[in-house]
This record gives structure tokens, C-alpha cells and sequence, in this order.
């Protein structure tokens, strides 16, 4: 269940990646506006990637 959450998550992060600079933050000229906010969706998506296959077993072994 969190597996799948998680991955939900991560497609809206992806979603709002692109919508959220272009729609949101156009009126803002600095670039800083956008990059705070990829960074941010960065961490985040690095979180939910570590909490979507913390459960992976080894399949080698």
C-alpha cells in the first residue's frame, strides 16, 4: 500500500513539475523561483523513492 502511494506521489511531483513553473511562477522573473521549487520536488521525490523500495528484498541472493 505505502509502495503505491508512494509512486502516486511521485507522478503528481512529476505532474507539478511542469505545471507548477510554467503555470504558477511565470510571472516571476527571477530564476530562483523555479529552482527552489525543482529542488524542493527533488528532495521529495528522493524521500518517496527511499520509502517505495525500502521493502525490495535482493533478488541475487
Amino acid at each position: 500500500m505505502l509502495r503505491k502511494t508512494s509512486f502516486a506521489l511521485i507522478g503528481v511531483l512529476i505532474a507539478a513539475s511542469y505545471a507548477v513553473p510554467y503555470l504558477v511562477l511565470h510571472s516571476v522573473s527571477a530564476w530562483y523561483g523555479s529552482f527552489l521549487f525543482w529542488t524542493i520536488v527533488g528532495v521529495f521525490t528522493i524521500v518517496l523513492n527511499v520509502m517505495a523500495t525500502a521493502n525490495l528484498k535482493d533478488a541475487s541472493k
